[in-house]
C-alpha cells in the first residue's frame, strides 16, 4: 500500500512541477523551416526548454556547433552571424530529448508588416471591395525567393505573449498562399525580391479598425494614460484596447532580426491628430527600443481621403485632413523614416481604396532610395515650401520639385483666406512649370492657403514622376471657416 502510495506521490510531483518532466525544446512558431533570415547580419534564434537544459545548435553555414544552455526558467537564446549566400541553409538543434532540423532557409530581406485594415486588406480584397490588379497579381505570385508570415487575428492579450496564438507559418509565395495575404505586403515584397534579386521575407500582422494605443507596450502607454485592463472584456474589443495588440501579435516576434517595417494605420485616430504626433513616434521608439538592432527604417502610408462624416468642417475632430497633417510632421519627430502620400487614391465611399499596389510603389519607392542607395529613385512628390504676394493672389514654391510641378488637367482643392480667417474656393494655375499661382475674387487681400483640406478629395497636384504633393496648409489657426458660399 505504501508503494503505491509513493508512486501516486511522484506522478503528483510531476504533473504540479513540470521542470521534473523532460519537456522538448520548442521554438517560437516564427522560427521554422522555410523561413528567410536577414542576410549579412547578427541574427538572434530562441526558443523554450527544461530549466538548464544543454543544447547544441548546428547552422549549415557554420563550420562549428554552437552550444547553449537554458536559463533557470527554461529560456534560452543565441546570436548566429549570416551572410548574403543565396543557397538553401539548414539548422540542426539537439539536446537530451529533442532532435529538430529546420530547412528550405534563406538569407535576405526581411520586413515587418502592419497596421490596421488598410495593411491588412488581401489580394483578394474584402466582401464587395476590391484589390485593383489581384487576378494577375495572383496568377503570377509563384515565387520561392518570396517566404510569407502572417499572424492572423485571433485575440488580444491582457499580458505580453512569448508565441503567437494562430498563425500561417513560413511559406513559399504561390497562388494559394498569397490571395489571402496582405496586399500591399505582397505587392512590396514581390517588387522588391525582383529589384534587389535576393530572397525577401514579409512578416504581417494587423487588425482593422485597431487604434494605435493597441501597438503599444503597457510600459510605453503607462506614460500617456493610466492602463487598466483587467476587467476589460478584451474579446469584444481587443482592436481598441491599449497595448492588447502589442502583446499578442507584436511581442511574440521580438527578436526575430529585421531589415524595417512598413506601417499603414491612422484611420482610428482621426479625431486626435496632436495626440497622434506623439503616440506615434512613441510606438516606433517602443518597437526599435526591444528589437535593439538600432533604429531600423520605417516607411509609412499616409491615410487616403474618405467621406467619413461628410464634407465642408475644419473641426480637427471631423476633418480627417488634420491626421494626414500630423501623419506627415511625424516625418520630422521618427528618424529613419519615409511616407507615402495617397491623396490622389482614395475612395469617397469606401475607406478601403482598391490601388494597393499604388499604395506599396510609394513605400518601395522611399525603401530604394533610403534604405537600398537607390538614389535616383523618387520617392517625395511636391511639399509647399513657401509664398509670396502676387496678382492679387499668393505665389506658393515647392521642394520635392526640381524638375517642376504638374496636373493632369486643372488644379482643383485649393481655398484661400484673408486676415477674416474665412476660406473661399480658389483658382490655381501652374506658373513657369514650377510655382503655383492662387486666387480669388472674394479674397483681395489672400493672407493664407489651404489645398486638399477636407475629408474627400482627389489630389490634383503631382510632380513629374507622378508622385502627389500631400495636402498642407499655411496657416496654424484653429479657428478658421469656410464660406457658406463659394
Amino acid at each position: 500500500m505504501r508503494k503505491i502510495s509513493l508512486v501516486f506521490l511522484l506522478a503528483l510531483l510531476t504533473l504540479s512541477f513540470p521542470q521534473f518532466a523532460n519537456a522538448k525544446v520548442k521554438l517560437p512558431a516564427i522560427v521554422s523551416s522555410n523561413m528567410v533570415l536577414q542576410r549579412n547580419t547578427t541574427i538572434k534564434i530562441w526558443g523554450w526548454a527544461d530549466p538548464n537544459e544543454k543544447i547544441t545548435i548546428k547552422p549549415s553555414w557554420l563550420k562549428s556547433t554552437i552550444p547553449v544552455q537554458a536559463d533557470t526558467e527554461g529560456n534560452w537564446m543565441i546570436d548566429v552571424k549570416t551572410t548574403d549566400s543565396k543557397d538553401q541553409q539548414t539548422i540542426a538543434i539537439k539536446s537530451k530529448t529533442s532532435d529538430i532540423f529546420l530547412e528550405n532557409i534563406l538569407f535576405g530581406e526581411v520586413w515587418l508588416c502592419s497596421g490596421q485594415s488598410n495593411m491588412e486588406m488581401t489580394l483578394n480584397g474584402f466582401l464587395g471591395q476590391p484589390t485593383y490588379g489581384s487576378a494577375d497579381a495572383i496568377a503570377k505570385s509563384n515565387n520561392p525567393n518570396l517566404r510569407l508570415f502572417n499572424v492572423t487575428k485571433f485575440k488580444g492579450s491582457k499580458t505580453p505573449l512569448k508565441d503567437v496564438e494562430k498563425y500561417s507559418p513560413w511559406q513559399q509565395a504561390s497562388p494559394e498562399t498569397v490571395k489571402n495575404f496582405s496586399a500591399v505586403a505582397y505587392f512590396y515584397g514581390s517588387q522588391l525580391q525582383v529589384i534587389l534579386d535576393v530572397p525577401v521575407g514579409i512578416i504581417q500582422s494587423s487588425w482593422g479598425g485597431s487604434c494605435v494605443e493597441a501597438w503599444i507596450s503597457n510600459e510605453v502607454m503607462s506614460s500617456f494614460q493610466k492602463i487598466e485592463i483587467k476587467e476589460e472584456d478584451i474579446a469584444l474589443k481587443a482592436k481598441s484596447i491599449p497595448t492588447v495588440l502589442f502583446n499578442s501579435m507584436l511581442n511574440p516576434l521580438i527578436p526575430y532580426t529585421i531589415k524595417g517595417m512598413l506601417w499603414y494605420q491612422g484611420e482610428s485616430n482621426r479625431d486626435a491628430p496632436e495626440k497622434y504626433k506623439k503616440l506615434f513616434p512613441a510606438m516606433v521608439q517602443d518597437w526599435r527600443d526591444r528589437w535593439k538592432i538600432g533604429d531600423f527604417p520605417i516607411y509609412y502610408t499616409q491615410i487616403a481621403p474618405y467621406s467619413y462624416e461628410g464634407n465642408g468642417s475644419l473641426l480637427a475632430d471631423k476633418n480627417s485632413a488634420f491626421i494626414r497633417e500630423a501623419q506627415y510632421q511625424c516625418l520630422d519627430l521618427i528618424s529613419n523614416s519615409g511616407i507615402a502620400i495617397t491623396l490622389d487614391i482614395g475612395t469617397k465611399d469606401c475607406i478601403h481604396p482598391p490601388k494597393k499596389k499604388e499604395v506599396a510603389d510609394r513605400l518601395l519607392y522611399n525603401a530604394l532610395n533610403k534604405t537600398y542607395n537607390y538614389k535616383t529613385v523618387d520617392y517625395a512628390g511636391p511639399v509647399f515650401d513657401s509664398m509670396e504676394t502676387k496678382d492679387g493672389g499668393l505665389n506658393l514654391k515647392f521642394k520635392n520639385a526640381e524638375n517642376g510641378v504638374y496636373a493632369y488637367d486643372t488644379l482643383e482643392g485649393f481655398e484661400i483666406a484673408g486676415s477674416d480667417k474665412v476660406f473661399y474656393q480658389a483658382k490655381a494655375k501652374i506658373l513657369d512649370r514650377k510655382t503655383v499661382l492662387v486666387s480669388s475674387d472674394k479674397v483681395p487681400n489672400p493672407t493664407a492657403v489651404r489645398y486638399a483640406w477636407d475629408n474627400w478629395v482627389v489630389g490634383t497636384l503631382f510632380n513629374t514622376n507622378l508622385l502627389p504633393a500631400p495636402s498642407f496648409r499655411t496657416d496654424n489657426w484653429t479657428d478658421a471657416q469656410k464660406a457658406t458660399s463659394n
